[in-house]
């Protein structure tokens, strides 16, 4: 499958070091692999591969190095730093890593303003428009989840399969180089319980309660997770918004197929990566500055997600299996934010409809066509 990012990368390549991050097994390296037939690849976890790099032994040749799980080596900025300002270019020097790469503290020298970022995501239905159906690449999603090995074999027991090997690797052996915690189990029962509670703000004391630890080992632990792409947090958006509950914070999984209980739930997840793909792609590609939040009140009235682009309020997004009848709740919030584009995205919609200011879409049509500016 094409990935929308390629020519991005390629244009970037050709002026500074680039960062591809992103949730393990994602195809970051079968990306870079992808872009230019003559490159190297150095993968840190591989001692051949180490050996090499110490000794700064690669091929000056190649139109592209690819450096795997470089943020695992002592100091790997100030090392890829002394690279790119004595050796300049060619080749082109693309880093890949299974986590966010800017929570690794190793490196003591900056690469402030020798570099660029980028975040690959797991398949979206508009990534993979024209390559394959909306409607055929959504009902994908809601049944393996949008990565790559588990989407294009399509099998919900490959896809089990494939989930608790890839899980079983985050937390055995990135989540200990990251952090030094021991309570993998509990960890583990952590994921569990959110899996049940996609959609719905969390609760830290209860969450503390079922795993008996303190509010501040949960924060930390859901702070790790998101570090290394198993889930993401979406906030309560308060700006201007009267009596809002500022702190109540609402967790998904980049891995939609790790989501439990009914289809909606589901389904919420898909639109919700989607979204956060769509917004963080802005930010790598315009330098836009976007954020994804959820609306609610102390009257319990909700929305389930709203866009923000340049502090400026894009779209607000409400998501239903098949709830044919627009919600109430998008016009206290319309009085409250002005208007902008409001959409209830619908999986079994029965017929398109659109008031002046929601409209009512079939959610494969939605997330093909995805524009958040």
């Amino acid at each position: 499958m094409r990935r929308w990012l390629t020519p991005y990368l390629k244009k970037d390549l050709g002026e500074k070091i680039v960062l591809l991050c992103g949730p393990r097994q994602v195809g970051k390296t079968t990306l870079g692999q992808a872009l230019f037939k003559n490159y190297d690849y150095f993968n840190f976890d591989s001692g051949e591969d180490r050996k090499l790099l110490f000794q700064k032994k690669w091929n000056r040749k190649a139109d592209l190095v690819i450096f795997d799980e470089l943020h695992k080596m002592k100091k790997w900025k100030s090392w890829l730093k002394g690279i790119y300002d004595t050796e300049k270019r060619p080749p082109a020097l693309l880093v890949t890593g299974s986590a966010r790469l800017d929570t690794y503290k190793k490196g003591g020298d900056s690469l402030a303003g020798r570099h660029f970022t980028f975040r690959l995501h797991p398949f979206t239905v508009k990534e993979l428009k024209g390559q394959i159906s909306p409607n055929e690449c959504l009902r994908r999603l809601l049944k393996v989840g949008g990565f790559p090995e588990p989407f294009l074999k399509n099998s919900e027991t490959e896809a089990r399969r494939w989930q608790r090997g890839h899980l079983d690797v985050i937390l055995r052996e990135d989540l200990l180089d990251l952090e030094r915690i021991r309570d993998i189990k509990s960890i583990e029962i952590l994921i569990d319980l959110l899996r049940s509670r996609v959609g719905s703000p969390v609760s830290y004391s209860s969450l503390a309660g079922d795993l008996q630890v303190s509010v501040h080992t949960v924060k930390k632990w859901l702070s790790v997770l998101e570090n290394l792409y198993v889930i993401f947090p979406v906030r309560t958006y308060h700006k201007n918004i009267a009596r809002s509950i500022l702190k109540d914070t609402k967790y998904y999984f980049f891995d939609s197929a790790q989501v439990e209980g009914d289809l909606g739930r589901r389904l919420e997840n898909v639109v919700a990566c989607a979204l956060l793909a769509e917004l963080q792609g802005m930010e790598d590609t315009a330098g836009s500055k976007t954020s994804l939040h959820f609306l609610r009140d102390k009257e319990k009235r909700e929305i389930d997600f709203l866009t923000v682009v340049d502090g400026r309020p894009t779209a607000m997004v409400e998501v239903k299996w098949d709830d044919q009848e627009i919600s109430k709740n998008f016009k206290g919030f319309l009085k409250q934010l002005g208007s902008l584009p409001s959409y209830q995205v619908v999986h079994e919609l029965k017929r398109p409809l659109s008031t002046p200011h929601v409209s009512l879409v079939g959610a494969a049509e939605f997330l093909a066509n995805l524009d958040l500016r």
